[in-house]
């Protein structure tokens, strides 16, 4: 069994309030807290690019596990903003981690669902090609496309970068996944120039098909909403989330919404949710969904894995 066994995050220190744009932009303490759910957001360096935010994911990886590189034989980037079209990021971080030759790197263009995409696409092609470690990267640096003087953009979106070790004997599995895509409507969030958002698109898309999906793969998988221990969903913004609770008749504890200090950074969301929880015991079985550009969607369940000896070691 190939699974979760353990993840790093990186957030960059630089922090931008957002209450500094209540003028700018025509709105009150009351809009960003309890309806944007972001107080402050992250920025990268201007020289950081996005292998350089995976090479910092990967410092907090090494000093929370000890990892052979020599052992790594599977490096994926998620990303939808390169370092540059040709060659893939993975490549690049390939070189700057000093990884083997015989490591297969590729890059997956995904936004928000990104991150579910990537666990099933990662731990498919190890069990596939018999490979034994993996590391699994999302890196979207927005910031590199926002125009600042958008409204529906620039107070959401922030830089981040996570990585998730996949090996033998994990914390958590992959019990079940689905997908989806609600490509007529790709331009509700698209790069032109700059990052555009049609954020009453958005909201009534997640809020009309991620309820259904939850309730879709539940069922499928003979469950009830109560059978989850933590939802994970990908907080595009409070009032989303907030929204999801609703509709599902779901005990608002059990969907943490925890982006106040650092916004939402797309594909790494919900990994840097996850990541903290790895090892409470006390949750067996959580539901991960990501949703967004595309426009696309993807839902997954992970279980703990019973057998697991980790606690540090």
């Amino acid at each position: 069994m190939i699974g979760i066994k353990e993840i790093a995050a990186y957030l960059p220190e630089n922090k931008i309030s957002n209450y500094d744009f209540l003028d700018k932009f025509g709105i009150d303490e009351n809009f960003i807290k309890n309806k944007l759910g972001i107080e402050f957001r992250r920025k990268k360096a201007i020289n950081q690019k996005s292998s350089d935010l995976c090479v910092e994911a990967f410092k907090k990886l090494e000093k929370k596990v000890n990892i052979n590189k020599e052992e790594i034989n599977c490096c994926v980037v998620i990303t939808q903003n390169p370092d540059f079209n040709i060659p893939h990021t993975s490549a690049i971080v390939h070189k700057k981690l000093g990884l083997k030759e015989n490591c297969a790197c590729f890059d997956i263009s995904l936004g928000c669902s990104g991150y579910v995409y990537g666990l099933s696409i990662i731990i498919s092609f190890m069990k596939e090609n018999n490979l034994k470690k993996g590391i699994l990267f999302t890196a979207d640096p927005y910031s590199e496309i926002i125009d600042e003087n958008d409204k529906n953009t620039s107070l959401i979106f922030s830089d981040a970068s996570t990585v998730t070790l996949i090996e033998n004997n994990p914390k958590f599995y992959l019990k079940n996944s689905s997908f989806g895509t609600y490509g007529k409507e790709y331009e509700a969030l698209i790069k032109k120039e700059h990052l555009h958002m049609n954020g009453r698109a958005v909201f009534n898309f997640i809020v009309k098909k991620i309820p259904e999906e939850i309730r879709r793969i539940l069922h499928r998988n003979n469950l009830k909403n109560d059978d989850i221990d933590l939802y994970l969903l990908h907080p595009g913004s409070k009032y989303i989330i907030d929204t999801i609770a609703l509709r599902l008749k779901i005990n608002r504890r059990n969907i943490p919404y925890e982006i106040y200090n650092y916004g939402n950074t797309v594909s790494s969301s919900i990994p840097i949710m996850l990541e903290n929880r790895l090892d409470n015991d006390n949750i067996k079985r959580i539901l991960i969904s990501g949703f967004g550009v595309g426009l696309s969607w993807a839902t997954a369940i992970l279980e703990r894995n019973k057998e697991a000896y980790y606690n540090g070691k």
